[in-house]
């Protein structure tokens, strides 16, 4: 908190004058002298607060939970699928995204009877495990704006690209056309076999792996 004080012309009053006038008793008098004199110590001040506050970033809350139901799960690269009675938070937002935004890097596999599910949502098709492909969560896949872009992706301690062709669902899930997964976490960037190859990790390393990425 910052107080400033600014001092301003008071009119000039003489205590004494002012007790003669009143004709109070002595006791009294001294009291209202002292009262008097502090009013007129605030009376030539003018006080102002500045206060400055440091607003809180906002928090990407869930908007609600999804009940989980069983049912055909492809677990292909040991994805995780969906168990009734089990609920699952559901987001429409994703961190915000800066020239190293941090995700989690996971697996999935864009052709036709993969993990996927159906058809990717950017552009209908299906896309080969040799394609360099990903798709994002909804808060990053932002209404489709980033459909068929390319992104950078950092890991490893390489650098690859790749081309953003689906959403990876952070509200939907636990169904059929989201191959009964529950949604994805809101910090994902779900790739192909391979970008992981590109990032030069194989075997026991696929699965998630800390990453940062940005656009390219």
């Amino acid at each position: 908190m910052k107080i400033s004080f600014r001092r301003i012309n008071a009119p000039y009053i003489h205590l004494a004058s002012l007790q003669a006038q009143l004709h109070l008793p002595s006791i009294l008098r001294n009291t209202a002298s002292a009262a008097l004199a502090i009013l007129l110590v605030f009376a030539s001040f003018n006080l102002s607060f500045g206060v400055r506050y440091s607003p809180q970033l906002d928090q990407c809350s869930p908007i609600g939970y999804l009940s989980g139901t069983d049912g055909n799960c492809n677990t292909e690269h040991e994805s995780e699928c969906c168990k009734a009675g089990e609920t699952y938070p559901q987001y429409y937002c994703s961190p915000p995204i800066t020239d190293e935004t941090s995700a989690t890097l996971t697996i999935n596999s864009f052709a036709e009877g993969g993990d996927g599910g159906g058809p990717s949502e950017c552009d209908g098709s299906y896309h080969s495990d040799d394609e360099m492909v990903v798709a994002l969560s909804t808060g990053w896949y932002n209404y489709g704006s980033r459909c068929l872009k390319t992104i950078r992706i950092n890991g490893n301690g390489n650098s690859v690209l790749a081309k953003v062709v689906d959403e990876c669902d952070s509200i939907n899930g636990c169904d059929a056309g989201h191959d009964f997964q529950p949604p994805c976490r809101n910090y994902i960037v779900d790739a192909s076999p391979a970008v992981w190859n590109a990032l030069g990790m194989s075997g026991d390393d696929v699965g998630e792996y800390q990453i940062t990425w940005s656009e390219a």
